[in-house]
């Protein structure tokens, strides 16, 4: 007979961002770590097909799999945190996804005769593809996005209490098991944790017929034993079924805590898992690495949707994993490139040890962070482009050091002679803008050598061979690349394909600089903490190196104090128009 499936499914209550992502990945590791094949899933409540098409200011960074699937950014979080998982877009699903299903379905004439509705129709579909999902896994972890009492999740919670029944159990062990997250405040004008809104969330709950199994209270300090009594008490579950949730420096510490407060132990108890105990030594010693570490280095992030730091979530971890890999904090400096664009301000940019342009969609603050990559080249500051940002170097090189003056993108100049970067060939002609990018993982052969010496893509990754994912439509254009090579440009990545043999761009960089790197896929995404990207490690490492030289204040400007942002390093500021080192120095 078949071993049972193990299901646990993640809902939050009270308000958004409580951490349902944070504590379903975190479950996740510790389950891992103890032998068990876990995989994760993501059901978010909105009609949107996927978040492809959403505003980072909306829903944060979408998140690449291998297979171009465009998801929510929870599932970075699942793939930092459980290491063994391969996840595809079977991992992600939204409400948009399911209806359009069953519409399909229905317009082929799948429910002829019947009257298609959201109980059993939608919410067998949300059951077909919550099991498709978990078909290699010992146990899945569920997420149900959005916050329960919300109209929109109501179809995902229906289905998931259908799932008990459908289950079943085992020797007096369950096959299905709810976790339930909730806030517990502290009232400072009472002195006292309050339990009232965690009360009321779990009603809604079993209003619908799902009873918790676990509490997780998220407080901003442990729940004592007699709150989470009564807690239990008012909630109808015992005590010892109840978890706190504090905030913690690092969101890497979140497993440890959960594994300090037992709840790994409670849900393999109360699902009938019998396991060793989790081995942590690896992950113990990388939040060590964290808590303490030797050195810092500050990093300017030049980019447009600074005021919404989800929009940068996977970019913002993988720089904390190339300071994990260096003994280094990293703290890190958002500025608005619609600032630098305006010519103010500009004497941050000479405080910090590296700049690095993300990727980004549209024209807004373009000529911002070309005067940025203008300032890392001149200046020799380590510069790191990735996806807009290596196109935007490679512009900014074609208008100032091959004399391609008019040098633009056919992203924000379609009619252009000049654009070293134009539209993919693939993608003329695409009217459609959902699902349409050149998305997923891509091969791309690494350049090992240049004028004799390493190449700075080959240093990193020390291999020739690499896989990475993309999420882009343009490209730097053939017709230009001879000229921006001669003047000492080089590309030392690039995708050859295999039918016609026609080269892409992959990489670029200039060898006489302390370390100028431009990629157009997003390394970012294959960034984890035990396993740091490499040209993350290669660029904090050069801007560790950076940081020894003293930078002086500019003559006349007032010094910005350097910000070191809370206890994940992170900082705000404005910035623009800049006076040069060299000027400084004539």
């Amino acid at each position: 007979m078949a071993k049972p499936k193990k299901y646990i499914f993640v809902t939050g209550g009270v308000l958004s961002s409580i951490g349902k992502g944070i504590a379903a990945a975190s479950i996740g590791n510790l389950l891992e770590n103890r032998g068990i094949k876990v995989t994760m899933v993501k059901m978010d409540p909105y009609l949107n097909v996927d978040p492809g098409t959403m505003s980072p200011f909306q829903h944060g960074e979408v998140f690449v799999l291998d297979d171009g699937a465009e998801t929510d950014l929870d599932l970075g979080h699942y793939s930092r945190f459980v290491q063994g998982a391969k996840f595809t877009r079977k991992n992600s699903f939204t409400t948009g996804r399911i209806y359009d299903a069953v519409i399909r379905r229905e317009r082929a004439g799948g429910y002829l005769g019947k009257t298609v509705q959201v109980i059993p129709h939608i919410t067998d579909e949300i059951k077909r593809h919550i099991r498709e999902a978990a078909a290699d896994a010992d146990l899945a972890i569920v997420e149900v996005g959005g916050t329960v009492g919300d109209i929109e999740s109501l179809p995902f919670l229906e289905a998931i209490r259908q799932m008990r029944a459908e289950e079943g159990s085992e020797k007096g062990a369950e096959n299905v098991l709810y976790v339930h997250l909730t806030l517990v405040p502290y009232i400072a004008a009472a002195g006292e944790l309050k339990t009232k809104p965690t009360q009321h969330s779990v009603k809604e709950l079993r209003e619908i017929g799902i009873q918790p199994d676990i509490l997780i209270c998220r407080s901003d300090r442990k729940v004592p034993k007699d709150v989470k009594d009564k807690i239990g008490l008012f909630c109808n579950l015992p005590g010892d079924q109840v978890f706190s949730a504090i905030d913690v420096q690092s969101i890497y510490e979140v497993p440890l805590f959960f594994r300090e407060e037992g709840l790994d132990e409670k849900v393999a108890e109360k699902l009938g898992i019998w396991s060793g105990r989790p081995d942590l030594s690896k992950w113990q010693a990388m939040v060590e690495r964290i808590r303490n570490p030797k050195g810092e280095v500050t990093i300017g992030i030049i980019g447009k949707y600074t005021d919404w730091r989800d929009s940068y979530k996977s970019l913002s971890e993988a720089l904390s994993h190339g300071g994990v890999a260096n003994q280094s904090r990293v703290n890190m400096v958002y500025v608005d490139s619609e600032e630098i664009e305006r010519g103010e301000n500009l004497d941050l940019l000479r405080s910090v040890d590296g700049i690095l342009v993300p990727g980004g969609f549209g024209e807004r603050g373009i000529e911002g962070k070309i005067k940025a990559i203008e300032y890392a080249r001149s200046e020799r500051v380590p510069f790191f482009g990735i996806c807009l940002g290596m196109q935007l170097a490679v512009i900014e090189y074609a208008r100032n050091v091959a004399g391609i003056r008019g040098a633009n993108s056919a992203e924000f100049k379609p009619d252009g002679n000049e654009n070293v970067v134009d539209l993919m060939e693939s993608q003329k002609g695409v009217t459609d803008v959902g699902g349409t990018m050149r998305l997923g993982a891509y091969p791309c052969q690494i350049v090992t050598k240049h004028g004799g010496k390493p190449t700075r893509a080959f240093q990193a990754y020390g291999k020739e061979l690499i896989t990475e994912r993309h999420r882009h439509r343009f490209e730097v254009s053939n017709a230009f690349r001879e000229r921006v090579e001669s003047k000492g440009l080089v590309v030392s990545g690039k995708y050859i394909n295999p039918q016609s043999g026609l080269e892409l761009v992959e990489m670029v960089e200039i060898q006489d600089h302390p370390w100028f790197l431009g990629c157009q896929f997003h390394p970012e995404f294959l960034s984890k903490p035990l396993e740091p990207h490499p040209l993350f490690s290669a660029f904090v490492a050069a801007a560790k190196t950076a940081s020894q030289s003293a930078q002086r204040p500019l003559p006349g400007i007032t010094k910005s104090k350097r910000s070191t942002g809370d206890g994940v390093g992170e900082g705000s500021a404005g910035v623009s128009g800049v006076r040069s080192r060299a000027a400084e120095r004539a």
